[in-house]
């Protein structure tokens, strides 16, 4: 059959947000292909060869497991089950800390809860005299995190730290950034979410807040005078948020993402203070 057939009808299957593209990449992985030949080559296929990634998508589990890699700011990132699936709305607060520093500055970041790498490592793209120190408790995580900067050219400039958020973390940074979890335990998530992506990255207590209740307070004491630790937040929590930063003394702005919904807190040490 051909291959936009096969598309069509693993569309059919999978269902979903964005149905088409899914099947249209996972049918690409399949046989070997990038997308853009499939759709301008239009093969002849064997239906079979592409059957057991369709019906792993038609169950619920994330297409970047499947294809075992993930676009993030335009970096190509591996990622694979035990590692939060970066998402696009997460490039929020690279796009947050642009507009507070220039490009050549020599930032000293550091990125709590790092899973596939994805923030550090575009931070490391965007500005090439930074260097960045990457945590997570994850030894999954910063095995995936150490092969991607590896493969991206990084690991000079990329050290990674075992660690629960800010524990035992020495020195001062200019740029902080951070996706902990954020969802309550009984809210609901898009489909195979809660089913196959890692819990201890998603799920933050009963109110989604217990990750920011440990990493606000720790913030000043890691930040340079001048410098940013921002936060990516459930699109309700920027309130709770801020109020958590101000019993720490820290002033915080709210940025939202493309859709406009409030996606990230940036919070400034004040200099005068600590």
């Amino acid at each position: 059959m051909k291959a936009l057939d096969l598309v069509r009808d693993a569309a059919a299957r999978i269902g979903g947000e964005t149905p088409r593209l899914d099947a249209e990449l996972i049918v690409a992985h399949a046989l070997g292909v990038s997308r853009e030949a499939l759709l301008l080559g239009n093969p002849e296929v064997m239906a079979e060869a592409a059957e057991p990634f369709i019906a792993r998508r038609a169950a619920g589990e994330p297409v970047a497991y499947i294809l075992g890699r993930q676009e993030f700011w335009s970096l190509d990132l591996e990622v694979g089950p035990g590692i939060l699936v970066p998402r696009g709305d997460t490039e929020t607060l690279i796009v947050a800390a642009q507009w507070l520093f220039p490009a050549d500055a020599a930032l000293r970041v550091l990125d709590l809860g790092t899973g596939s790498g994805a923030l550090a490592l575009a931070a490391l793209a965007e500005w090439p005299q930074a260097t960045a120190l990457a945590t997570d408790v994850s030894d999954t995580a910063l095995a995936v995190a150490a092969r991607n900067a590896a493969r991206l050219g990084f690991s000079a400039r990329y050290g990674f730290l075992k660690a629960d958020w800010a524990e035992g973390i020495e020195g001062r940074f200019s740029l902080i950034l951070s996706n902990p979890p954020y969802i309550g335990e009984h809210e609901a998530t898009g489909p195979g979410v809660r089913e196959y992506e890692p819990h201890g990255a998603l799920f933050a207590g009963r109110d989604g807040l217990s990750a920011y209740r440990r990493i606000v307070p720790a913030l000043p004491a890691l930040l340079e005078a001048g410098g940013a630790a921002i936060l990516e937040i459930g699109w309700r929590q920027a309130e709770a948020v801020l109020a958590l930063g101000r019993e720490a003394g820290l002033g915080g702005t709210v940025e939202r993402d493309l859709a406009g919904r409030d996606r990230a807190v940036v919070f400034r040490r004040i200099a005068s203070v600590f």
